[in-house]
Parts: C-alpha cells; structure tokens; sequence
C-alpha cells in the first residue's frame, strides 16, 4: 500500500550531510543524461498573486518517478504561512502504482539548501569560515543549518529589510550552532569581506552589488526564481564563474542570468557548467582563491524525487508514516 508522510515525518527522518551527499549523486546523474526531466512548468495566478509549478521526473533504473507540486504564494507571509507549499507524489516506474505521497514543503526547503552546500563545499575556497546570508526567512535558517553541516563555519552575519526579522534570527541562532551570528544594518555590511554569500530573499531587484564581493568569494543565488525577479546586478555576474543545475532550466527562469545577459557584458555562454558536471569531474570549479564563484539555484525535479525516494526507504524500515488507500 502507498505511504503517507507528513511533514512531522519528513523533519524525523532527514539526516543534513546525507543529504548534501545524496544531492551530489543525484545532479551528477542529471547532467549525465540518466534523468528524465522537462523544464518544470509554471501557471501563474494572477488573481491570487501566486505561481503553481508542475514538476515531473523520471529517475534511473528502478530509482523511481513521479511530480511534485509547488507553489509559491507571497501574500503568505502576511498570514502567516509558508510562502512555498508543496506536496510529492511518488510511483512506481515500472508498474505506475503510487508508492508515496508526502508533504513537500520541508524536502523543498532542505533539499534546496542541500544543493547550496554541496556546491559551496566544492567551489568555496578551502577553509572559507564567514557567511553572509541577504534574507530572514525560511530558506535562510535552512541554509545556515545545512552550510554548518559541511563548511567550518566561523560567523554568520544575516540581513533582510525587516530590522526586527532579522535582529530575532541573529538573536535566535547565534552561538547555537557553535559561532556568531550577527544581524548586519544593511546589505554591503553583511557581505564586505565574507567568504560565503547566500542571497533568499522575495526581491524582484538587485540586493546584491558585485562590487562588494571578497576576491575568493562564493555566492549561492536562491531567490529569483522567475525570468524577470533579479537579486544579483549585472557586476555579481559578470565577477564571477558561473555554474547552474540545469542550462536548460537557467535560461528559461534564472532572472539574476537574464537580466545580467540583457545589460551586456555576459552571456549563457559563458555559464561554466552544471553542478552535476562539476561533481562527476567533467568541468573543473574554481581556477583560484582569488576568483569568484557563482552558483544560481533554480531547483530541479530529479532533486525532489530522488530525496522522495529516500525518504520512503527510510520511513518503511522504520516504521514511520501510515500506509492508506486511494
């Protein structure tokens, strides 16, 4: 019988640098051609100021198939509730009988710092220690929590436009994860000097100057996740070497890559290469410590399926979540 997981499941089964582990595999085995995967597509509801988004994939082997279904609703920050929701639906390949649906708004929020992580891991430069995170929200805990799994974190310096979001996350988490973490008063603050740059923010233009970044700094650009939403200007891009999860999926949504390709002085073209490439070794990260490196996060299927699918193996061998029938 098919498996339900909440997302109280979810949050008891997830294990933060086997993730990071898992999402390696999983973009190598993308950019290898062994995922079946469209570009996802996204039906906008005007009248709700909302965005619903389809996203199938079809794994290797007996690896599994299946949608997840993701929205993102902004006015949910005014009530209350999590700007993205989401849900997974997991079947069987080979049959096409459902084998799982579970809740996906935690795998969207921990899988998506996971890729973050794994690619800082591997394009940081080596002992980088002090991150700067452009955001308050979800995605920014989720990203400090997943960074500190993997990275030898030193300090944590956090801003968002909202002085009281960010002064209560800085209160929150500083010293819990064993260093500092700081709210900055603006933007150039939080990033002068820092190694590492999360930006997760709603912003639908640049908060991010290239002219603050570190010689040797790594970005992980995870907001504007539509063509005409930009976070980084056109400098952030143009500093850096660029790498995404997918070129397909980049040229359709990535806005921060659009827009810097519309001002002039970039263009996909110069995109480095995936992260699955990277991760298998076919096309090398950073050339120095004095270079900087960008990766844009956009989010793929294979992601959300291949977590899914790890998920349901963990929960059935211990006995987490109810079977039902349709």
């Amino acid at each position: 019988m098919p498996l339900l997981l909440t997302e109280a499941d979810v949050a008891s089964l997830l294990e933060l640098p086997a993730l990071v582990d898992l999402m390696e595999r999983t973009l190598a085995d993308f950019s290898a051609g062994r995922v079946r995967q469209p570009v996802r597509s996204i039906l906008p509801a005007p009248e709700h100021e909302s965005w619903i988004g389809f996203m199938p994939a079809v794994l290797p082997g007996n690896d599994g198939a299946g949608l997840k279904i993701v929205s993102l609703v902004p006015r949910n920050a005014a009530r209350g509730l999590p700007t993205h929701q989401a849900c997974i639906v997991v079947i069987d390949p080979e049959t096409g009988m459902l084998e799982a649906l579970l809740d996906g708004r935690l795998v969207t929020e921990r899988r998506t710092a996971a890729v973050s992580a794994a690619a800082a891991r591997r394009l940081a430069v080596p002992g980088a220690g002090t991150l700067a995170i452009l955001g308050s929200g979800v995605q920014a805990l989720s990203h400090l929590e997943l960074f500190a799994a993997v990275l030898p974190l030193r300090e944590a310096r956090v801003w968002s436009p909202d002085a009281a979001r960010r002064d209560a996350f800085a209160r929150a988490h500083d010293g819990r994860l064993g260093f500092p973490v700081h709210a900055s008063a603006d933007a150039e603050a939080a990033v002068r000097g820092a190694d590492l740059v999360v930006t997760v923010t709603a912003a639908r233009t640049p908060v991010l100057r290239g002219a603050w970044l570190a010689e040797g700094a790594h970005v992980s650009a995870v907001g504007a996740c539509l063509p005409d939403w930009r976070e980084l200007d056109g400098d952030a891009v143009r500093r850096a070497r660029v790498f995404v999860d997918s070129r397909d999926a980049a040229r359709a949504e990535a806005g921060d890559l659009i827009g810097a390709e519309r001002d002039g002085g970039w263009s996909f073209a110069d995109v480095a290469g995936e992260l699955g490439e990277l991760f298998a070794g076919t096309v090398s990260g950073r050339a120095d410590a004095r270079q900087v490196t960008l990766f844009k996060s956009l989010g793929l299927a294979c992601e959300d399926l291949s977590t899914a699918r790890w998920l349901v193996t963990r929960a059935r061998a211990r006995g987490v979540g109810r079977e039902f029938s349709l």
